[in-house]
């Protein structure tokens, strides 16, 4: 292998929104190594100011394609607590069946779409299709139909949805149809269980990576949190005051990114799937600790490639979670009620959930009229940025004497492993005042 060589991705694919890798190598040396995010900043948090506290939850959904219903739910729980509304049981219920539809949704399109394609060795999904893997293909598409078709049942949409509203939902789904979501849930199973074993037999070329970093997420007492819940971390453990989130994340900017980034007791830390895993296994439902014993995943993980077979975990949790909570919704019998009417008045409220990439955080502040004057919003890949950095710093050189084609690949796949959202997460602007 060449001591000089130069490795430039411009624009990453196979990822959301726009992120470039740069590695110059020079007599065998690292000259220079950088993950850095271009996509253009889009300023939600400027848009909020003066909006009616109605307006903050459909306007701040369209943050993200792909975690709409989770934006939705984070707004809605902060909205909330800035005006001191109590949802009901059934709403609380409803919405962690939202958030299940979100996290299956989003899961089963990353492992099925955007990373199988290094795991069976192509370019992306399209060759596979007319392959001996033709049917691989199709089981993907009927549990991501099947989850696209959960979240529009539930939310009005399968993106931006439409019933989440502040106090409740303007429409819930009848209990027929309640009823056949469990049916179908069930009969998913086999495809599930189908493609856990297909990603098992080529799981061998998961890069064998480890780097040793700390894990924040929420953690619940009686579920596996991902609605509801207090900050937790691997290092420093449960962090109760959630207003005070800012001493959690930390954020700065960075001159080579358009998007901020984090850092706790490390000089980074990771969230998302693998997180999740790593703080809360013991609340998995045994189904999908079934499937973390297939893969040997075990807490703690430190190989970040492995944040999609705990994506594959967790869909298998979010399917059977979904399967009780229909069972408890029906059982508790199904009501139409009305949304809870809020007594307008000024306050803060944080609202915390867990989307696919890990921790959201939304923060608003409302005056006596209900309308925003101020907003927060910290996307779970800002928090993931410096950990992606860190772990290229330690895998390059672990690998330097592969091909450079090889390197290049490596370095893609670890970024795709951390399931990106880029676009998501361009929250910065450096004004200059001349």
């Amino acid at each position: 292998m060449s001591n000089n060589f130069s490795i430039h991705v411009e624009h990453l694919t196979r990822v959301e929104g726009h992120g470039n890798i740069e590695l110059n190598v020079k007599n065998g040396k690292i000259e220079r190594l950088q993950w850095s995010v271009v996509e253009a900043p889009r300023f939600f948090e400027a848009m909020l100011r003066g909006q009616h506290y109605n307006e903050l939850r459909p306007i701040t959904s369209r943050i993200c394609g792909i975690c709409s219903i989770g934006h939705s739910l984070a707004s809605l729980k902060a909205t909330e607590d800035a005006l001191s509304v109590k949802i009901s049981e059934q709403t609380a219920l409803l919405r962690r069946l939202a958030i299940h539809g979100e996290n299956m949704q989003s899961h089963i399109l990353h492992i099925g779409y955007l990373v199988s394609p290094d795991l069976f060795g192509v370019d992306s999904i399209f060759p596979l299709v007319g392959s001996k893997h033709t049917d691989t293909v199709l089981k993907i598409v009927k549990l991501h139909r099947l989850a696209n078709e959960m979240s529009d049942l539930l939310c009005g949409r399968t993106i931006h949805p439409i019933r989440l509203v502040v106090g409740g939902f303007s429409v819930i789904p009848t209990e027929k149809q309640l009823l056949e979501l469990r049916k179908r849930l069930e009969e998913s199973r086999d495809l599930t269980n189908d493609l856990a074993q297909l990603i098992h037999s080529v799981a061998d070329r998961l890069p064998d990576f480890e780097r040793e970093t700390e894990y924040i997420g929420l953690s619940a007492d009686d579920e596996y949190a991902l609605y509801d819940g207090v900050i937790n971390s691997t290092d420093t453990g449960k962090f109760k005051d959630y207003k005070n989130y800012q001493n959690i994340t930390n954020e700065y900017v960075v001159p080579h990114s358009t998007a901020k980034y984090t850092k706790h007791n490390r000089k980074s830390y990771m969230v998302g799937a693998l997180a999740r895993f790593n703080l809360n296994c013991n609340k998995l439902h045994p189904a999908a600790k079934e499937v973390a014993k297939m893969f040997n995943l075990k807490p703690i993980n430190c190989n970040p490639f492995m944040n999609t077979i705990a994506q594959l975990v967790e869909f298998v949790h979010s399917t059977e979670d979904s399967i009780d909570l229909i069972d408890k919704i029906l059982e508790k019998g199904l009501k139409e009620e009305k949304p809870v009417k809020p007594k307008v008045k000024a306050g803060r409220g944080v609202g915390l959930v867990e989307v696919p990439r890990g921790l959201l955080i939304h923060d608003y502040t409302l005056n006596s009229k209900g309308y925003c004057i101020k907003a927060n919003c910290i996307i779970p890949t800002n928090q993931n940025h410096a950990n992606i950095q860190l772990d290229m710093e330690k895998l390059v050189p672990e690998i330097i004497d592969k091909p450079p084609k090889e390197i290049e690949l490596t370095l893609e796949m670890l970024v795709r492993a951390y399931d990106p959202c880029i676009s998501c997460s361009t929250h910065y602007l450096d004004v200059k005042f001349v």
